[in-house]
């Protein structure tokens, strides 16, 4: 699939066919995002592929009931819990190196969106969630002391079309040379 193509036809799907997926794909989504940059290449992130039902029905309470991706993440067959270890990324000798502090969301960030691409390149559907008790989730999957659990993503084969949102134009996001300036 042509890269810019999976850019603007990638939606976020919360309704999930109960069909598995194979270790291959499974295997290569994860392999995409092993490939993301990373603040010089520390590589903080860390993923726990969730396959277990009644460990994904656990991590879907971690939702609050209003969050329209709570079902999703009890149905699709996989959820990928993102993690990240803290104070390794934008830092040095243990202190942030800038004035954005721990880049570790930064990482992930770029991670979950090669893999979010990978995974609709195959077919499958994803949607990013970050809405949930991220501390009660990572006792769900033994995470150690140092780290934490940025985002879940459910990954399965859709049950549903997803939606193209509505996108600013971009001059309205664009400025040449000085904020607010535009041609």
């Amino acid at each position: 699939m042509d890269l810019f193509k999976a850019i603007r036809e990638r939606r976020s799907i919360r309704k999930y066919k109960p069909a598995p997926i194979s270790d291959g794909d499974l295997n290569r989504v994860l392999e995409a995002a092993r490939w993301a940059p990373s603040w010089a290449n520390t590589q903080c992130c860390r993923f726990v592929a969730v396959r277990d039902k009644e460990l994904r029905a656990k991590l879907a309470q971690t939702l609050p009931e209003r969050n329209p991706a709570r079902a999703a993440i009890g149905q699709a067959p996989i959820v990928i819990v993102t993690c990240a270890y803290l104070g390794k990324s934008g830092c040095f000798k243990g202190e942030p190196a800038t004035d954005k502090g721990d880049w570790f969301m930064f990482d992930v960030a770029l991670a979950m969106q090669n893999l979010t691409l990978a995974a609709h390149a195959l077919g499958l559907g994803t949607v990013h969630v970050g809405f949930f008790d991220a501390r009660k989730a990572a006792e769900l999957v033994s995470l150690p002391e140092g780290m934490a659990v940025v985002e879940l993503i459910p990954l399965g084969w859709p049950d549903e079309q997803g939606k193209a949102p509505v996108r600013m134009e971009l001059p309205e996001l664009v400025s040449y040379d000085k904020f607010g300036k535009n041609f």
